[in-house]
């Protein structure tokens, strides 16, 4: 099957690793399993809708890469208290609450493969029940007895929600620059990857030069995950990646295949482009791909992945040396060779 994040081969060929994705994950099999327990257990609600809603949503697989870095982070510090699967399962609440929200203001139908919730259980619920898991999130963190713990997921929430709103403003502006669009990413998604790699350095008590190297590490890779997840909307199968293609398009997000092609494209293709953005525009979707692809934009935003990605390995030099900074280092390199 063909790989889709090629640009990272060549940069991370000399490294030989011999861990792979599967294999970080497997390091972690156990934690995650008692992460799962304590979902479980904290979903309980005597509201019956709050369960099946919560249920629907976080059942529907994923690679749940947050609390999977938290956990991974947590094992190179040498910290292994209960309370990293606690917090493990906040950041897993916080993102599914930010998934029932956005699908809801995104009008998405398609996640994962099956429907959205919002298109299951209607509008009212989505949102009700993404309140809920935000509640139960900052009930759970108070468990920590660190008021740093809460500090961090406080802002981290805060930022999300800036993030979805500055989204929301750019919806239809095809002036978008790529600074523009980073800030948004950094918010609405890079920061739970942060908050999820300092949450670990935080419990560990690390040094304030160990806690920000982990920060880094989460905020790049949290960035590089989003940029292709964007490279997949004009690069992707329907099926493999359990969404509808165009997607982003249909909502009139302006994003970096969009922003490098009308940069790089004639003014013919640049006014394509700005029209379906302005008017949410499908019709023209075979015209952009091509238009995307024939400027090699995917090739400049995989690239511009790969140097994010770069960033996070960079940031793991301060980590004792360990398989668990090795998964890590292979997290970064090649799971973002994703298809969903």
């Amino acid at each position: 099957m063909q790989r889709r994040f090629n640009a990272f081969v060549p940069i991370f060929s000399s490294h030989a690793l011999s861990t792979t994705p599967s294999n970080a994950l497997a390091l972690i099999a156990a934690d995650m399993a008692e992460v799962d327990r304590v979902i479980a257990q904290r979903l309980d609600s005597g509201v019956p809708l709050v369960g099946t809603v919560s249920q629907y949503i976080i059942s529907a697989g994923g690679k749940r890469i947050r609390p999977a870095l938290l956990l991974l982070m947590a094992g190179a510090l040498g910290y292994t208290d209960s309370q990293r699967h606690n917090l493990a399962a906040v950041v897993e609440f916080i993102h599914t609450a930010t998934l029932l929200h956005d699908d809801v203001v995104d009008e998405s139908t398609l996640r994962r493969g099956r429907p959205t919730a919002n298109e299951s259980f209607g509008n009212p619920a989505s949102v009700l029940v993404g309140d809920f898991l935000y509640s139960r999130a900052f009930q759970m963190m108070v468990d920590s007895g660190e008021m740093r713990v809460m500090e961090v997921l406080a802002e981290a929430t805060n930022v999300i929600a800036e993030g979805e709103v500055l989204q929301l403003m750019n919806m239809h502006d095809a002036s978008l620059d790529e600074a523009g669009y980073l800030r948004v990413i950094r918010s609405k998604t890079a920061k739970l990857f942060e908050a999820s790699t300092r949450l670990a350095a935080i419990l560990a008590k690390s040094s304030p030069d160990v806690e920000a190297a982990c920060a880094d590490y989460g905020q790049a890779l949290g960035t590089a995950f989003q940029v292709i997840d964007d490279v997949l909307d004009y690069d992707g199968d329907a099926k493999e990646l359990g969404k509808n293609l165009g997607d982003d398009l249909r909502e009139g997000k302006n994003t970096l295949p969009l922003i490098i092609a009308m940069q790089r494209g004639t003014p013919a293709q640049r006014q394509t482009i700005q029209s379906a953005i302005e008017n949410g525009e499908m019709e023209a979707l075979a015209e952009i791909v091509e238009i995307v692809r024939s400027t090699g934009a995917l090739d400049a935003t995989r690239a511009a992945a790969s140097a994010e990605a770069e960033r996070a390995i960079a940031a793991l030099s301060i980590l004792p040396t360990g398989p668990y900074r090795e998964a890590m280092h292979a997290l970064a390199a090649q799971l973002l060779d994703r298809r969903n």
